[in-house]
């Protein structure tokens, strides 16, 4: 019985090294905050003339690892890109699917901004006023209703005396889930704990403009409305500084120092995921993974930190570099 098992184990990795052979190009899925730097990594990896330029869809974090955990095999992604770290039901639909062991890599950090035309005038907003202005049932007067607040001046006089129009990302989306638990989970009261309202949804009465994975698109938007806000990734905010401006969260405003050491609100780390049971036949893979590790490309002088990613510092950089190098499985998640 034992020999059988043996047997089989080699049949399948035979079959996937031979669908795997099928192709020559990196597929890489997931995230549409890490997608430009994954992009720019690849143009110059495929420039190099040995492998060809690695395929990149952004798909969202969710939607990235929903197709990476699918199986293993020509017709499986190598690579997906996330914009937090990976949730554990997903790994168990990895291993589920035979997807046993991947590498996670830190690529570095990014702080979600939250986003407006440079003709508005400027804001600071605390957790607690984004929490009422997007959630969909909140206590009044210790009762729990529909979310009642119309103008961002219902919330507190301070505040701008127009609608509250904010556009998201779709629930795919890893920059919606780090915005879930880096404001909403956080601005929360024990009140509303208490009346089991669910900090995660959105109201869905207007106020909450959903988009897709395209934060170009909303760039394009927000510079065309005075009065609309949305956040994304902080490489998307510099491209577009000609033409938007940051809101100030809890008086903090996005930059880089304030995002590598965590002390701007909404910061939050970046990864992207390697199918290791492809690197020995998709051709370059292991050598892609090591490109974008360099310190050329992520060190904090690397052609990746003029682009808006935030170096890591020198102890979780070495972690990243070593896991790219030496193939690390990652630990299991519970």
């Amino acid at each position: 019985m034992k020999k059988l098992s043996i047997v089989l184990a080699s049949l399948v990795a035979m079959l996937i090294v031979t669908s795997a052979q099928a192709r020559d190009q990196i597929k890489i899925v997931g995230s549409s905050t890490v997608f430009p730097y994954a992009t720019i990594v690849a143009e110059r990896f495929g420039a190099g003339g040995k492998f060809k330029t690695p395929v990149i869809e952004s798909t969202g974090t969710g939607g990235g690892a929903k197709l990476f955990c699918a199986g293993v095999g020509a017709e499986h992604p190598d690579i997906t890109n996330a914009s937090r770290a990976m949730k554990s039901k997903e790994y168990a639909e990895c291993q589920k699917n035979g997807v046993n062991e991947i590498a996670e890599i830190n690529i570095g950090n990014d702080g979600i901004t939250l986003a407006f035309s440079k003709d508005a005038k400027p804001v600071n907003f605390t957790k607690a006023q984004l929490y009422k202005a997007l959630v969909k049932e909140v206590v009044v007067n210790g009762q729990k209703v529909a979310n009642p607040y119309k103008k961002w001046s219902d919330i507190d006089p301070a505040l701008p005396n127009y609608d509250i129009k904010v556009m998201v990302p779709p629930s795919t989306s890893g920059t919606r889930d780090a915005w879930g638990s880096l404001v909403m989970e956080k601005a929360i009261s024990k009140e509303e704990k208490e009346a089991k309202i669910d900090p995660l949804e959105f109201r869905t009465d207007g106020p909450v403009i959903e988009v897709g994975e395209n934060d170009a698109l909303i760039v394009q938007k927000l510079s065309q409305d005075k009065e609309l806000f949305g956040f994304f990734g902080f490489s998307y905010f510099l491209d577009a500084k000609d033409k938007l401006q940051a809101a100030s969260i809890e008086g903090k405003q996005p930059s880089l120092k304030g995002i590598q050491d965590y002390s701007y609100p909404i910061a939050r780390p970046l990864f992207f995921y390697v199918k290791l049971a492809h690197v020995q036949v998709i051709p370059g893979l292991h050598d892609f993974i090591k490109e974008f590790t360099s310190t050329k490309s992520m060190g904090a002088k690397g052609y990746l930190a003029s682009k808006g990613l935030v170096p890591s510092d020198a102890k979780t950089y070495k972690t990243s570099r070593d896991n790219a190098v030496k193939l690390v499985n990652m630990p299991e998640k519970k």
